[in-house]
């Protein structure tokens, strides 16, 4: 993530030895955070019922009967968004790291350095300011530009739409590259929702798979008598898309007659049925797609120079769901709720041990195998919580070729120097994401800070 200056938060501090609050309260004020101080557990949760924090530091052993871990379940409960980072002595760090698990943020052992409590506050509110700037953004793309069914709030997926915003009010082609199941039909609606021809239709047609005679009849359709069977005229897509916007999906697997055709209709704006001899002028924006690499096969003569630049006008590449993994819980809960409704079976969630697991994966199948699998758990379950049992075997083991693609760059280095490798890769697909991060690499999220701090891990 994107390191911020001066991000001062709104702090709880929960601890019940008068001295050490004063001592916390001034040294988080005197950097800018704006805190509250309550000396007992319950009356930090009094204050989490009524206050909304961002991040609540509270000691593990409190005086009375609420003690740390019931001040960090009303925060989950209350206040899930703010950020809970327990002290505690060395003899319950265990329980610290348990809690980890629960949804603490982080822990300090006593005695209690200043400094280290600072460090990993800033890193709270960083990492709260981020996800406030992300959820916003998110809010008036949403409202503004209709993209709610596009689910993600990585950075990556935000620098997807905002490009889509902008190119969406102009005429020029567009070509969306990624791999196959990353949502490019949803971005293309998207695109034309946002355009003028919104009120035309988005017509939709695969390119793959069909061939020459079968697609010329769909893209341009025919007229009576124009081979056996045509008992009557037909409209092809560019006509029936006059006036709005033609998705052409998998365009680089168009055979090579067509695209001469189609390159024509792109020069001139105009159709032939097939057995006419007039032309039809149509007016239609295209916007393209493909999983193929296109520039490699315009070099290998599978796909025309001229069509290429004609269909590129602005390029928008969809990342692939392994590098917005950050995204897969908020994707995992919308399959559910849809499954849920879809089916008529009532799910209480997922567990989140099974989320770790589907965090883990690779997801070569992108977002279409995701929601697969999480329909699949919601079927078979017959309800209730759902469980890594619930997780289809294959998912448990990642395919061959996945996993060799992953670690086989790692062959013939040290393992300190393979561990630096993997965790800094790991926090460049989470986006620097540390709690994802330390999810997916099986650790604690202090380890991994000092892990960070030990390899000196920008």
């Amino acid at each position: 993530m994107e390191k911020l200056d001066n991000v001062s938060a709104d702090i709880l501090i929960v601890e019940d030895e008068v001295a050490h609050a004063d001592a916390i309260l001034e040294g988080l004020e005197r950097i800018g955070h704006r805190c509250r101080v309550a000396n007992d557990g319950a009356t930090g949760i009094a204050q989490i019922k009524n206050h909304a924090f961002d991040i609540i530091v509270t000691d593990l052993v409190l005086g009375g009967p609420q003690d740390g871990l019931a001040v960090l379940a009303a925060a989950r409960e209350f206040s899930p968004g703010a950020k809970v980072i327990l002290i505690t002595a060395h003899s319950s760090v265990q329980t610290c790291r348990a809690a980890l698990q629960q949804g603490a943020f982080d822990y300090i052992e006593k005695p209690l350095d200043l400094d280290e409590l600072r460090m990993v506050v800033q890193r709270a509110a960083e990492d709260t300011a981020h996800r406030r700037a992300i959820v916003e953004l998110r809010q008036r793309l949403d409202e503004k530009f209709g993209f709610e069914n596009i689910i993600g709030q990585s950075p990556a997926m935000l620098r997807v739409l905002e490009t889509v915003r902008r190119v969406a009010a102009s005429d020029i082609p567009v070509l969306l590259l990624g791999e196959s199941g990353t949502g490019k039909e949803l971005l293309a609606n998207a695109l034309h929702q946002n355009s003028r021809r919104s009120d035309g239709r988005f017509v939709a047609i695969n390119c793959a798979g069909l061939s020459e005679t079968l697609l010329e009849d769909e893209l341009f359709g025919h007229v009576k008598g124009a081979y056996t069977g045509a008992t009557s005229d037909r409209s092809g897509r560019f006509e029936h898309a006059n006036g709005g916007t033609l998705f052409l999906d998998e365009v680089g697997d168009m055979p090579p007659a067509m695209q001469a055709k189609l390159l024509r209709v792109l020069e001139n704006g105009e159709v032939v049925r097939v057995g006419a001899n007039e032309p039809i002028r149509v007016n239609v924006r295209i916007v393209s797609a493909t999983n193929s690499d296109l520039p490699e096969r315009v070099k290998n003569k599978k796909f025309r120079e001229d069509l290429y630049f004609r269909v590129k006008g602005a390029t928008v590449e969809i990342p692939p769901l392994r590098q917005r993994r950050e995204d897969i819980g908020l994707l995992i809960d919308h399959f559910l709720k849809q499954a849920s409704a879809n089916h008529g079976t009532k799910v209480d969630g997922m567990s989140s041990d099974a989320r770790r697991v589907l965090t883990a994966y690779l997801w070569p199948g992108n977002v279409r195998q995701l929601r697969n699998v999480v329909e699949n758990m919601v079927v078979l379950s017959g309800g209730g919580r759902l469980e890594v049992r619930d997780i289809p075997p294959e998912i448990h083991k990642q395919p061959d070729d996945l996993a060799d693609a992953q670690l086989g760059h790692l062959a013939g280095i040290s393992l300190e120097q393979a561990e630096k490798e993997l965790i800094r890769n790991t926090l460049k697909m989470t986006s620097g994401n540390r709690e994802q991060a330390a999810g997916i690499l099986g650790i604690g999220e202090r380890t991994l800070y000092r892990k960070i701090k030990q390899y000196e891990i920008e």
